[in-house]
């Protein structure tokens, strides 16, 4: 029970289109444990993207449970889910939302500082985390001065910087060209090795494959 980093249950969520109520999402259960990697898959608008959002906390399912790292979201104030969700769990948008009156270090460096981190070891874990994307030389360029794959990078080196115990990344690679797609990949086999956890949506066959598991969103329920 202690390995398991991520788990939900009977999640359910519908959303109203006029008076029509359309179910996204039908009773999910899903368990993902420490250094797993699972793809979930499915067609465009199969309630991926939904999913993901209220693994992590950033939506509210209409029944059902989430539980990370041992604490029920929907019993947390939303201070201690900001916390948790900054401690604990990393995140990758499929459009890199990054700030851009920032530069890559400083958008990087931005999860430590919130937690308390001092400005020298977040400098330093920062800079580390561009190099292993790829993107040391461009620590001091602004998202604007940077390709739409360099700040994809960006992005995935912010989710990461905190060594989280749970990432979930919304189609990490899809703006990536292929050298710079498989170096994130390789960081996240890194990483599962190190004991974090994955949760990777991509419509990628050979992305999903890289993974332990494959799990396909069909109809509002996982297979």
């Amino acid at each position: 029970m202690s390995d398991v980093v991520l788990r939900c249950n009977g999640i359910s969520k519908a959303y109203q289109d006029g008076d029509r109520s359309v179910r996204v999402l039908e009773d999910v259960h899903l368990e993902l444990v420490a250094g797993e990697k699972i793809a979930i898959v499915g067609a465009s608008g199969s309630g991926k993207s939904t999913l993901l959002n209220i693994l992590g906390g950033l939506d509210h399912p209409d029944t059902g449970q989430v539980m990370l790292m041992g604490q029920d979201l929907a019993g947390l104030s939303e201070r201690a889910l900001c916390s948790l969700r900054n401690s604990r769990l990393g995140f990758v948008y499929q459009f890199h939302h990054l700030l851009p009156e920032f530069d890559a270090l400083e958008n990087v460096a931005m999860p430590l500082l919130i937690r308390g981190a001092g400005r020298k070891e977040a400098w330093d874990n920062a800079g580390q985390m561009l190099a292993r994307v790829g993107l040391q030389a461009r620590a001091t360029h602004r998202p604007g001065q940077l390709s739409g794959g360099e700040r994809q990078r960006v992005a995935i080196a912010r989710a990461l910087v905190g060594r989280p115990d749970c990432v979930l990344l919304d189609e990490p690679t899809g703006n990536l060209d292929p050298h710079s797609a498989q170096q994130v990949l390789a960081l996240i086999d890194e990483l599962g090795a190190e004991r974090a956890a994955f949760i990777v949506v991509t419509h990628d066959p050979a992305i999903a494959a890289r993974m332990h598991r494959t799990l396909e969103l069909e109809a509002g329920r996982l297979a």
